[in-house]
């Protein structure tokens, strides 16, 4: 999954245990620009560095991975959690002028036909 978003905040690198650290942060995602959604992710392991080359209000691409996961309370009540793990995090380009895919305007044209501009040495006789 992929979403297109702006950094909100960078938390630090937490080291949970001796082999394994992660690092979260918060996005603003504006599908709908009047109700913005603000998404928490983690990097989990190496990809907790990948964060250091980025700053908050920055626009971001989020390649990521929506992993849940089942745990039982010593009471025996099953619990449900669900986290967004992401796997890359690249700078959005910059906007274009001309929206990406955008067909070139065609060539300007004179508006009589090319066979009227022709030579007329080497027409046919007939």
């Amino acid at each position: 999954m992929e979403i297109k978003a702006k950094i909100l905040k960078i938390f630090p690198s937490q080291q949970v245990t001796a082999s394994f650290k992660k690092r979260e942060f918060v996005v603003e995602y504006a599908d709908n620009p009047q109700y913005p959604e603000f998404i928490k992710f983690e990097c989990i392991q190496d990809k907790c560095d990948q964060l250091d080359s980025f700053s908050e209000g920055q626009d971001v691409n989020v390649s990521f991975n929506l992993k849940g996961r089942k745990w039982t309370d010593p009471q025996g009540v099953d619990k449900y959690f669900n986290s967004l793990q992401a796997w890359r995090v690249t700078a959005e380009q910059a906007q274009s002028t001309a929206p990406a895919g955008a067909t070139p305007p065609p060539p300007a044209s004179n508006d009589e036909p090319d066979w009227l501009n022709a030579d007329e040495s080497d027409d046919l006789p007939f």
